[in-house]
């Protein structure tokens, strides 16, 4: 099996080459517009944070511009472009869009697959915009974005990793030349200052690169259905985890050090939940009937608009809200330096086109 993942995976790294080449000679176009884009994205499948870091960017841009979130939305039914209300089903609008929409209800959050005609509309409905912040879109290079903003998990190295279908790389590691702002997310608060310096060495290419570190920081547990009574829940309760996201594993390590954690029913990311998966909690629940269901958000987001549930699984089920919260170092003001790209102007209108023939040539290598 191995040799055929190897050979599957140098057919992709040539046909993704490929098209890098080609977006590098012009033979397809890429667009810039007159109104900034903020990418947040990854080179590597599943789950590295991009969710939490752009909520805590319209978070603490939001002061400074009036944003637009715009998201392909992945796993929904419908197609085209659709402008995401609070009141929309996350399997038209897709799960993530729609949590960023719940937390912020008066931001424009747009799912569409055809991103330089969204970008356009947006311009177009909303004009008192001044920025799109695109969720992972670093791959989408028909935008140009001002902006590149790439999350690598901490807890999953890519220096050693494997394009597709042998690892999780979903795009060259020359591709981190593209990018302005490196964020390690998911780190341990034991991560030593010699830890962070390494990081630093091996993703900094181009002197304008800055690197930045952060970790989840729980909030505390919500409960998924109002009742107007309640069990009050501490610290070491039992828990039945739920989880359909990319990468549990940090999920299941900070419920493991609030609660005593029974049970644990792991989804694929974007999971859509069905009858059979309640029958199942609620059989995990029927065994440990003091036990409270601990899910994600983005699962919360799935199911909070069920009533068909059993009253006993509707009341034990709760969430673990979550936010992203950088961790001092060298390189300082995360906000200022990003606001600083934002306003930049030169011939390109951004700096990822001061790119180095040599940077070009390694960004094609087959």
């Amino acid at each position: 099996m191995k040799p055929l993942l190897t050979i599957l995976s140098w057919i992709y790294r040539a046909v993704i080459a490929i098209r890098h080449r080609l977006y590098n000679w012009g033979v397809l176009k890429s667009y810039s517009f007159n109104i900034p884009v903020v990418c947040v994205g990854n080179i590597t499948v599943g789950g590295t944070g991009k969710t939490p870091m752009t909520e805590m960017l319209i978070s603490q841009l939001s002061d400074s511009y009036t944003i637009a979130m715009l998201s392909r939305g992945y796993g929904r039914r419908t197609k085209g472009y659709h402008e995401v209300q609070t009141t929309d089903k996350y399997l038209d609008v897709g799960d993530e869009p729609l949590q960023v929409k719940l937390k912020f209800p008066e931001a424009v959050v747009v799912v569409a697959e055809d991103r330089v005609a969204a970008i356009q509309r947006i311009q177009r409905d909303h004009p008192e915009v001044n920025l799109i912040i695109m969720d992972d879109g670093f791959q989408h290079r028909r935008v140009r974005a001002k902006v590149n903003i790439v999350i690598l998990d901490a807890t999953r190295p890519h220096e050693n990793d494997h394009l597709l279908p042998r690892g999780r790389l979903r795009d060259l590691k020359s591709r981190l030349s593209a990018a302005h702002f490196f964020i390690v997310s998911k780190c341990s608060d034991q991560m030593s200052p010699l830890d962070r310096s390494l990081w630093r060495k091996k993703l900094r290419s181009i002197a304008y690169q800055k690197v930045y570190f952060s970790h989840i920081v729980p909030k505390d547990i919500e409960p998924v259905f109002y009742f107007e009574e309640r069990e009050t829940i501490d610290y070491g309760h039992q828990a039945i985890l739920l989880m359909g996201v990319g990468n549990p594993r940090p999920f299941i390590r900070e419920a493991q050090q609030r609660f005593s954690v029974v049970d644990q029913m792991i989804m694929p990311d974007h999971h859509v939940y069905n009858v059979e998966d309640m029958q199942r909690l609620q059989q995990m629940l029927a065994e440990h009937p003091r036990a409270i269901v601990l899910m994600t958000e983005k699962d919360a987001v799935k199911l909070f608009r069920l009533r068909r549930l059993p009253e006993n699984l509707r009341r034990a089920m709760y969430y673990q809200p979550i936010e992203t919260e950088l961790i001092p170092g060298p390189d300082k003001d995360f906000v200022g330096n990003l606001k600083a790209e934002i306003e930049f102007n030169d011939e390109f209108g951004t700096r990822s086109g001061k790119r180095s023939k040599k940077q070009i040539l390694d960004d094609d290598e087959i």
